[in-house]
């Protein structure tokens, strides 16, 4: 295959994943027009349409999906190789991309970065926050981060942080106005601040358990936020009852901003893990990432 049409293909599956000429053109670092016109090169070269244009949006036709679906894991096969001959050179060198959940970012990842990036100034990481829980594989990440009791059996898990716990919290104001629950059937009396899920869209039921007893609570109230860096914000306000993470609430515990309740309904959670399938090839990069993140208690 001649250098172009390599070239070709990598842009054409880049832009049909991005759905976008312009989003494309920012990853390889060139403008949107010198990637539409070595699409047209391409479909010119083919004698096929690929893909279908509108103002808004870029769709595969049908010539495009079944091009798309038959070079686009062998390109990124080839570029794993490519990017595992770096341990021939004196450092790893490459590009990682990382899906994880706001609080796992802040708590697991972001504490780590510093020295990491300085420690491998040839390493490139791209981290794409999302609380949905996102196709890895599909979305061509590297790796995605979640809690250890979601991920999927076909995956290899490195567990990145310690195990924590949810915990109901409100102002001390709010509680001069509202008594404090003593039971989580309580809270369903209370304003209570709740977080729609980004994967379902639904409403995140809160979970509690106690001396074998599982309880999970659908509190209702005025407001309603999609991620729990806003919801904990929102307690500081004092617009209601929050469930975060206590290691987000502790600070503001511990200052008087903020009061805990129903400490004894709230169990710890298995701690954040990194996890990508079992078939991905670990280049010298992503391994020196691994390491690099993984928890050591």
């Amino acid at each position: 295959m001649a250098r172009d049409e390599l070239s070709e293909l990598r842009t054409f599956v880049l832009v049909a994943r991005e759905e976008s000429f312009t989003r494309a053109a920012a990853r390889l670092g060139v403008s949107p027009s010198a990637v539409s016109h070595t699409v047209r090169a391409l479909e010119g070269r083919l004698g096929l349409r690929l893909l279908t244009r509108t103002t808004r949006s870029v769709a595969m036709t049908e010539a495009g999906e079944r091009l798309y679906g038959s070079v686009s894991e062998h390109l990124a096969q080839i570029q794993a190789e490519i990017d595992a001959l770096s341990e021939l050179r004196d450092k790893p060198a490459g590009t990682i991309r990382i899906n994880s959940s706001v609080h796992a970012m802040e708590t697991a990842v972001r504490p780590r970065l510093r020295t990491f990036l300085a420690a491998y100034p040839d390493i490139n990481v791209e981290v794409s926050v999302n609380d949905g829980f996102v196709d890895i594989v599909g979305e061509h990440f590297d790796a995605g981060i979640r809690l250890g009791e979601a991920l999927g059996k076909d995956m290899i898990a490195v567990r990145i942080g310690p195990d924590w716990r949810f915990v109901v919290v409100g102002t001390a104001d709010y509680f001069r106005r509202r008594s404090v629950p003593g039971h989580p059937g309580e809270l369903t009396s209370h304003q209570c601040i709740n977080l729609r899920l980004a994967s379902s869209g639904g409403l995140y039921a809160w979970e509690f358990e106690k001396d074998g007893r599982d309880i999970e609570v659908k509190v209702g109230g005025q407001l309603v936020l999609d991620n729990i860096v806003s919801v904990l914000h929102a307690a500081l306000d004092g617009l209601g009852l929050a469930f975060v993470p206590e290691d987000l609430a502790q600070p503001h515990i511990e200052s008087g901003r903020l009061i805990a309740a129903l400490e004894d309904w709230c169990p710890k959670i298995q701690g954040y893990h990194l996890y990508y399938p079992h078939r991905r090839l670990a280049s010298p990069a992503f391994a020196r990432f691994v390491e690099a993140m993984r928890y050591r208690a």
